[in-house]
């Protein structure tokens, strides 16, 4: 979570001689960004505690304007850890006339600190964010045993495998089906062998793939919907827009994603709608206005696919933000970064209350050069993350409760 406020400096907060401004000003401004991220999770303006680093890395002068960011980097029980940062965005041109101004090309940071600040229990107003639910995307259609020899392509592979991401910490599963052989498939009885050896083994929201891969058809694509009885998914995947998928084309006609949609709906089943760009946040409102999708809705923002919206801190709040317009109030949303962003985004996610996604699908490396042995390694990674900025995992009961998943009998 983070706050933002860009103030001019006046020549009342000149200090100093030269229109020099006290530093002391910003630190002000510091607890006016933390009193407004204090309201905006617990409902209460709490108490600033104490600075842990402060830095003043340039002068401040009467005329310029400062952008002061804050964000909170850890929750505790009553505390809340924040970071600051201002930057001059705009600077007084006193060498060209009195009242000449330029907006700088590149803001420059003035000043950086890390704090604390403390909501008493008795005074929060709100319960602060969701359990995060962290998703295992296990297989994927592209990756392969060539890539990696970790990668689970057997019913019983894949279970093995769940299980390990279910002791990790995930408590949802996002499924593709392989052949032995590895050939991505979305047959109906692959689907169920893998479903039975999953649930078999681990206590797990099972989220089957309607995007197959690429090339594939649309009846293809939707076999494993035919499920049902102990086999049927709790959710599926909603693709809603065509797009470039690295060098190929993921097709989804509009008219087929409101046929996806009313499937889905039809089978009772909670859709993750799969949001590769800003627009298409504008095609899940078209589907909202259609009933093809019911409340609580629960987006998916994949990010880092060559032909989608890049896996950015930037691009991330960009997409947040368009949440809040003209889509219901009931929703939740994940973040599945793409390769090397994958464990950067679960960072990101934690910090503004979303969930996250990791797994072998998007991404085969615990590190730069270090192949993770499965996605467990990922799952656990993502556990430890979110533990240091003192979100709780979710338990798959709690998970099935926030996307209001009905417990199976």
């Amino acid at each position: 979570m983070k706050a933002t406020l860009r103030i001019r400096m006046s020549s009342h907060d000149a200090h100093y001689g030269g229109g020099l401004v006290d530093g002391a000003r910003v630190l002000g401004l510091f607890g006016d960004v933390a009193t407004e991220l204090l309201v905006r999770y617990d409902g209460d303006e709490g108490l600033f505690r104490a600075y842990d680093s402060v830095e003043f890395l340039a002068p401040i002068y009467a005329g310029d304007f400062l952008e002061i960011e804050g964000r909170i980097t850890r929750f505790g029980k009553t505390s809340r850890s924040m970071a600051f940062e201002a930057r001059r965005v705009i600077a007084p041109r006193a060498d060209v006339n009195d009242s000449a101004a330029d907006v700088l090309g590149e803001a420059v940071v003035v000043a950086r600190a890390t704090g604390t600040c403390v909501v008493p229990a008795d005074k929060r107003r709100k319960d602060g964010w969701d359990p995060v639910i962290i998703t295992a995307a296990i297989v994927g259609a592209e990756t392969t045993r060539e890539q990696t020899p970790h990668l689970p392509l057997t019913p019983a592979e894949i279970g093995a495998e769940a299980r390990r991401c279910a002791d990790a910490g995930a408590t949802v599963i996002h499924l593709h089906a392989r052949e032995d052989d590895g050939t991505p498939t979305q047959s109906k009885q692959r689907f169920g062998e893998c479903i039975a050896a999953i649930r078999d083994q681990a206590d797990v929201v099972v989220q089957v793939s309607t995007g197959g891969a690429v090339g594939m058809s649309i009846a293809e694509r939707t076999e494993p919907l035919e499920l049902d009885g102990a086999l049927a998914p709790d959710m599926a995947t909603l693709n809603i827009a065509s797009m470039n998928f690295g060098d190929d084309l993921f097709v989804n006609r509009r008219q087929d994603v409101l046929g996806v949609a009313e499937r889905i709906r039809a089978r009772g089943l909670v859709p993750e709608i799969e949001l590769y760009d800003l627009g298409h946040l504008d095609a899940a409102r078209a589907l909202v206005r259609a009933g093809a999708v019911a409340e609580p809705l629960h987006f998916q923002f994949v990010l880092g696919v060559p032909g989608g919206l890049a896996a950015t801190e930037r691009a991330l709040d960009t997409l947040i933000a368009d949440l809040d317009y003209d889509l219901p109030d009931d929703r939740s949303w994940g973040v599945a970064g793409v390769g090397r962003h994958q464990l950067p985004m679960v960072e990101a996610a934690l910090v503004r209350g979303g969930h996250v996604r990791v797994g072998l699908e998007d991404n085969i490396y615990l590190a730069k050069g270090v192949l993770a042995e499965g996605s467990a390694p990922l799952v656990a990674a993502a556990a430890k993350r979110a533990s240091a900025v003192g979100r709780p995992v979710a338990s798959a009961d709690q998970a099935r409760k926030l996307l209001r998943i009905a417990a199976r009998e």
